[in-house]
């Protein structure tokens, strides 16, 4: 039965894979403590990640635009030198993405769902208009690609047709459940759910970047906010021939005697932690100013001109009310870009 395969093969977790949670989970707290930055970054931030993100993501299944093609495209410059089908992709993942860095707190993860992100993925694609978000009907096998497109090689032989449309609902119910009921870490869940789903291969074509979409967007609903802000597609593309390593490494002892995940969880997480890092560095002491709103910027340029202060002092130098002043003191330290000195009236707070 899919779910005891599936609860079995994450039950006995090495330590190795628990500390890069744990180092994931902490820079996730950190980035919570942030996340109330100034919009206006946040959304320009956002703009370059769909961008960066849909050009990887897309060149990972031989795709040839650029970012700076893709940039001009969804201006609305045409970009003459590729083939349609090249375009009409990178459209439906831009705005399949960017639907799900606006909306996923509003979507519920269910087989619906990723039967309807598949037919936005495609809609613009003419030669896959039989198929979309509809299970496939036929075998069809996992290519490596080159960077011109082509396949390379078979990476591994995917679920018979016949069995996906079970395999996917004992998959999504089973992963429902894990969520709900928190019977695993959200990270091994995903984990789990992302290489069976590959390993089913449910679709005639799109499995690679509808995966990906579904990355972000359960990585979103377990609270790591930071997915729209650093691209979790361009790590990827940066690590290709890791990834299809870790695919492959994983996927040939999936349904065998002693299933064997850890490959591939090494490498989600191993993108994960990184992608994690580069967003704590958007919280650097070099960035921060650029993130900060008007008074939060008040309160951190004054700080940074005294020894410490009180929160009397902050609010003559600055203007800012002082309940605004205590819940910006209050993001600082989270953010630990100052500490508090003494308790009660004394209370100062300084630099670090």
């Amino acid at each position: 039965m899919t779910k005891n395969r599936l609860d079995k093969r994450i039950k006995n977790i090495p330590s190795e894979i628990w500390l890069k949670i744990n180092k994931i989970d902490e820079l996730k707290g950190q980035w919570i403590a942030g996340a109330k930055l100034n919009p206006q970054v946040l959304d320009r931030l956002k703009r370059s990640v769909l961008v960066t993100s849909t050009g990887a993501s897309t060149r990972i299944e031989g795709s040839k635009l650029s970012d700076e093609d893709i940039e001009k495209m969804m201006r609305g410059l045409s970009v003459q030198k590729f083939t349609e089908r090249d375009t009409q992709e990178v459209k439906g993942y831009f705005e399949l993405l960017n639907n799900v860095f606006n909306s996923w707190k509003r979507i519920r993860f269910n087989e619906s769902m990723i039967k309807h992100f598949h037919k936005e993925l495609l809609k613009y694609v003419e030669k896959d208009e039989g198929h979309r978000g509809e299970y496939k009907k036929q075998e069809n096998k996992v290519h490596m690609i080159n960077k011109v497109g082509e396949s390379i090689g078979i990476l591994f032989d995917t679920t018979s047709a016949y069995l996906t449309p079970k395999e996917m609902q004992e998959l999504i119910e089973w992963t429902i459940n894990a969520l709900e009921n928190k019977t695993h870490h959200s990270l091994l869940v995903i984990g789990n759910f992302l290489i069976e789903f590959l390993n089913i291969h449910p679709f005639i074509d799109g499995n690679g970047r509808i995966s990906r979409v579904l990355t972000n967007f359960l990585l979103l609903k377990a609270d790591y906010e930071y997915m729209p802000y650093v691209s979790h597609e361009k790590l990827i593309e940066d690590n290709k021939s890791e990834y299809y390593i870790a695919l492959r490494r994983s996927q040939k002892t999936i349904k065998k005697q002693k299933e064997n995940v850890e490959f591939w969880l090494n490498f989600f997480l191993d993108i994960l932690l990184e992608q994690s890092k580069r967003a704590i560095e958007l919280l650097s002491k070099e960035n921060i100013e650029k993130l900060l709103s008007p008074k939060q910027l008040a309160v951190w340029q004054y700080l940074n001109t005294v020894l410490e202060a009180t929160p009397a002092h902050i609010f003559k130098a600055t203007n800012v009310a002082r309940p605004t002043i205590n819940q910006i003191l209050n993001k600082l330290l989270q953010l630990k870009k100052i500490e508090r000195i003494g308790l009660g009236r004394t209370t100062r707070y300084k630099k670090i």
